[in-house]
């Protein structure tokens, strides 16, 4: 008679299965390590598989577990010029062996969810967007000026490759989760599945609301080009207003280049001097368009509102004031044009914004609610597939 799995219940750990994580690599903490930590916190007993690994530069929690890297994490300049290697990144993630797990969770902007899992295994992927790099932002990413020239000439010969790797690939995925609807829709679009909206963990604890402010706005942001800083930048310099851009990137020297004496460049910034720079801004500017976008949360859970473009996560996490009946958490700028920016900016100044009333909209991402949704969805899934398995 067969062995029967054991389903473990929620609120408990892995029990008798074996769980591999599958995280497409490890070079820094940004959102998607974000939600590495929670789902390591979920299922404490499971392994890490990730095409490279850079030594120090996750948190102490990611780096403590087994990591499994693939031969990418070898290969020479793999530290900060990994991206030239994209053609070999399907290759790479294949290689992993498996066998020996039951549930695969994925967590994936690039290849991680195109793992091949053993055929008596679960497998959910976490989606933070379909592989952009070959998708909707191949020309932000490897466009004239983005790459150098042998990279120019190689990436467009592999880019059809890609995509339909990226396609099949997607029929290994048992579920699919979306870390908002706007990449869902994608997901839909791409790959012709469904998947299931849970939205990104944001630690909003480590954030206080703060009802007065020092005078300036702020961006939060990677300085790539697709995240539109220099629209911000020309905006700013007609206003002659303070503006404090915290980050770094690609795009910084062009950046400084074009800035007026009000505008000042921050490098990226622990957790407690993050919180002291959204505390003092009288808002966050976020001009780009983002899957789903953290730092709109981590700034509304300062009680502060957002000025964003009106497209991406940012329709799912910012509630537009609507004056005098509705608050709000910010306000829409609904073309990515100087003009439309100023325009937003100039109304956000007459709105008597209620810090409070953001925070408490911001609680609804917490890290605490992205567990609690996650653990229930994998458990669900992990006892519909054990019973057809044990039919």
């Amino acid at each position: 008679m067969k062995k029967k799995k054991q389903v473990a219940p929620l609120g408990t750990h892995s029990g008798e299965r074996k769980i591999a994580i599958i995280h497409d690599w490890l070079t820094g903490m940004r959102g998607g390590e974000k939600v590495l930590e929670a789902i390591l916190d979920i299922y404490p007993d499971s392994e890490i598989f990730t095409l490279l690994h850079n030594p120090g530069s996750v948190s102490a929690k990611i780096e403590q577990r087994p990591i499994h890297t693939s031969f990418i994490n070898r290969l020479p300049g793999k530290t900060n010029r990994y991206r030239h290697y994209l053609p070999l990144f399907p290759t790479a993630i294949e290689l992993f062996n498996l066998k020996a797990f039951d549930l695969i969770l994925s967590t994936s902007h690039c290849v991680a969810k195109g793992v091949v899992t053993p055929p008596n295994a679960l497998h959910i992927a976490y989606l933070h967007t379909p592989m952009r790099y070959v998708w909707d932002m191949y020309d932000e990413y490897f466009g004239p000026g983005q790459t150098g020239w042998l990279s120019g000439k190689l990436i467009p010969l592999f880019a059809n490759y890609l995509r339909t790797w990226d396609v099949t690939s997607s029929n290994r995925v048992d579920w699919f989760l979306a870390n908002s609807g706007h990449v869902a829709r994608r997901i839909r679009k791409y790959y012709r599945r469904e998947a299931t909206v849970i939205h990104p963990p944001v630690d909003i604890h480590q954030f206080q609301p703060v009802e007065n402010n020092q005078g300036y706005y702020l961006i939060v942001s990677a300085l790539v080009p697709y995240k539109k800083v220099d629209l911000a930048i020309q905006a700013f310099n007609r206003l002659k207003q303070r503006l404090v851009v915290v980050g770094k990137g690609p795009e910084l020297p062009r950046l400084q280049k074009m800035a007026g004496s009000t505008i000042e460049f921050v490098d990226w910034q622990s957790p407690e001097k993050l919180q002291d720079y959204y505390a003092g801004c009288k808002a966050l500017i976020f001009p780009g368009e983002e899957d789903f976008g953290i730092v709109p949360v981590e700034a509304m859970a300062c009680g502060k509102p957002v000025i964003a473009f009106a497209r991406g996560g940012a329709r799912e996490t910012v509630l537009p004031a609507q004056p005098p009946h509705q608050p709000g958490t910010g306000i829409f700028f609904f073309q990515q044009t100087v003009d439309a920016l100023i325009q937003a900016i100039r109304q956000s100044e007459t709105i008597p914004w209620q810090a409070q009333f953001i925070r408490k909209h911001a609680e609804q991402f917490s890290v605490e609610r992205f567990k609690h949704q996650y653990r229930e969805f994998v458990e669900s899934k992990w006892e519909q597939f054990s019973q057809r398995t044990e039919a």
